[in-house]
């Protein structure tokens, strides 16, 4: 496409993009419910010599709660990579190691350090105080902002790239120079809870909607992946074109342009391939890799599968919005963000296929389903890894009957650890990494998991089809999800969300008996466990027969549909207040040949021990 026809089409994208937003802050009000916006306009350049920048922001911040504003809060992330920070002090001082820090922070020497600096903080032109706390900006503003209106606000910022200890940094262990993560003032996200202003400890994020006009300066050998629509490919003449210029001047300036979006992540390495791949919905997939022998057979493999992988989202949850997606080789392990994802690439084929469907799952749970990470931060990475796992699992042609034995076996290991915190707990507040980790991608898979076992797999596929639907381009919290689930499936849910979330408790059910009584036989089932749920009991009989009995509880006020082959008989419902339950069948006990609860195994039974009983 021409570079004249590219910029066109993107100042339709920035209008349409502008009046979506209009439109959605209309519709929310209408539902009682608002979302702050933020457009940004940054103008950065990059010393590779010593990995400092310097840059300039302008944002126009529109304040669509019905509160008057006094105070905003940035976030200024670099400043947690520096000794005596509070993330520095956390990972030091936690109950367990955190996995995900091969480093002591407070052991660092300056040359791996990191910090942003802000100053010249204006609003509207005018000079407004701040207060630094750590990796929080705390801005006075000078004219208090009023609901439904807009101020601007303006800052020049000065940073220094940390070595490469969390998501972010310089020269990857893998050879990448720049991993550009969190590493501009981000405004914070105020919401019905008031302001997210919660300080850097690694853990994730919540940002505002809005649109980023980035223009990056860096030395000329560097190629660089960023979010959003790169405006000047000829001009740069690298890779996004096939028309290449030959620039003379020592560094070129990349400009791109984000639209909708609650975050723009850049990297940049001297030594990237660039490589394109026309994805579903024409949708260009652009992949930047080390030139590396040993991996770069892996990474043109991949670029059919990220395809696949698109589609599968697309078909499974709803159509991923934007027009281009890129994967980057930097960062640690794998992150998440706005329409891009850093991964390490150094991995077998399999591993780089599951780190990319992971990530770029998180293009519909966070990046368009923008839930609050900070608070729930299951919603993203459970979701992500539920949905991920059943796209590796078809993608590869696994062929794996029950794919998310991991996701229950983790879960399993921390009811039994005795270090398990509700699921609602601050990401912060955690005692145990373990317990956070598992809390967020296990147990918050088991969920989505566990609710196909209670309303039908069906009836799961519909509701995420209908959640991304009605809250794409929003911050959902759990009681929406919920209540999409209650509209499609016609079962109350709350119990399920409250127990789940909210408490530890866990579920286990026996078969405590099997007796005969005047040519009937009673089964009798305990519940051990405090967390109630409908029940699944298969029993088969000895003349190769089987039925199906199914138990609902009174708090779901529905049942669901038969999902197996077999004959469903739907018994009265279990109230949690009674310990027990009794099943008879019309039949002889010697007719019996053994009893299951939940032959699906969906149901997280902590205890499958004395779900069998053979007669």
């Amino acid at each position: 496409m021409p570079l004249s026809m590219h910029l066109i089409k993107i100042k339709m994208i920035s209008k349409l993009s502008q009046a979506f937003l209009l439109m959605l802050s209309a519709y929310c009000f209408s539902q009682n419910y608002w979302q702050q916006s933020v457009d940004y306009k940054m103008i950065v350049d990059m010393n590779v010599d010593n990995f400092t920048y310097i840059g300039e922001q302008q944002l126009i911040y529109t304040n669509n709660s019905p509160d008057v504003l006094n105070k905003v809060f940035y976030h200024l992330y670099f400043n947690a990579f520096k000794p005596g920070s509070e993330m520095a002090a956390r990972i030091k001082n936690g109950s367990d190691k955190n996995t995900r820090f091969d480093i002591d922070i407070d052991t660092i020497d300056y040359k791996q350090q990191g910090y942003l600096k802000v100053y010249d903080l204006m609003q509207n032109e005018k000079n407004v105080k701040s207060k630094l706390s750590g990796t929080i900006l705390e801005v006075t503003l000078k004219e208090p902002l009023k609901p439904g209106n807009s101020t601007t606000l303006s800052l020049k910022f000065e940073g220094k790239v940390p070595g490469l200890i969390r998501r972010a940094g310089k020269n990857s262990p893998e050879g990448v120079a720049l991993s550009m993560a969190q590493w501009y003032p981000k405004m914070a996200e105020y919401d019905y809870d008031g302001w997210n202003a919660e300080p850097y400890l690694g853990r994730e994020f919540h940002g505002v909607w809005g649109n980023f006009d980035v223009q990056i300066t860096l030395n000329k050998k560097y190629v660089l992946a960023a979010s959003g629509y790169l405006q000047n490919a000829n001009e740069i003449g690298h890779g996004y074109s096939e028309k290449r210029g030959k620039p003379k001047k020592k560094k070129l300036s990349w400009h791109f342009y984000a639209p909708n979006v609650h975050d723009f992540t850049w990297s940049a390495d001297p030594k990237y391939i660039h490589d394109t791949f026309v994805g579903p919905n024409n949708v260009d997939i652009h992949f930047f890799y080390i030139d590396n022998p040993e991996y770069n057979y892996k990474w043109k493999k991949l670029q059919s599968k990220t395809a696949e992988l698109m589609e599968f989202y697309n078909e499974a949850i709803g159509e991923y919005p934007y027009e281009q997606y890129t994967v980057a080789q930097g960062g640690d392990g794998g992150m998440e963000y706005a329409m891009m994802t850093l991964i390490t690439g150094e991995r077998s084929y399999e591993s780089l296929v599951g780190v990319t469907a992971h990530e770029l799952a998180h293009s519909w749970f966070q990046h368009v389903l923008a839930t609050n990470e900070m608070k729930h931060e299951w919603m993203d990475e459970g979701f992500t890894t539920y949905i991920s796992t059943l796209a590796v699992n078809k993608i590869l042609n696994k062929k794996v009957e029950f794919p998310f034995v991991s996701s229950y076996g983790n879960y399993f290991f921390l009811v039994q650890s005795g270090k398990e915190q509700p699921q609602q707990t601050n990401a912060n507040r955690y005692n145990y990494n373990m317990a956070y980790e598992i809390s967020a991608y296990s147990k918050g898979a088991v969920f989505l998991a566990q609710l196909g076992y209670i309303i039908g797999e069906e009836k799961l596929k519909k509701t995420l089809k209908e959640y991304f639907k009605e809250f794409k381009f929003k911050h959902p919290v759990p009681n929406d999800f919920r209540r999409v689930a209650e509209r499609v499936s016609g079962i109350q849910l709350k119990w399920y969300l409250t127990d789940w979330t909210q408490t530890t408790n866990s579920i286990d059910y026996a078969i405590k008996s099997i007796e005969e009584k005047k040519q009937k036989t009673i089964i009798t089932l305990k519940r051990i466990g405090s967390m109630p749920m409908p029940l699944d009991v298969l029993v088969r009989f000895k003349d190769d027969s089987s039925s199906m009995y199914y138990i609902p509880i009174p708090l779901m006020r529905g049942e669901k549909e038969n999902p197996y082959p077999f004959d469903w008989v739907v018994l009265e419902d279990w109230a949690w207040a009674y310990p027990e339950y009794q099943i008879i069948i019309n039949k002889n006990k010697k007719d019996i040949k053994e009893v299951l609860i939940d032959p699906s195994f969906y149901m997280a039974d902590v205890n499958r021990e004395n779900n069998y009983l053979n007669n």
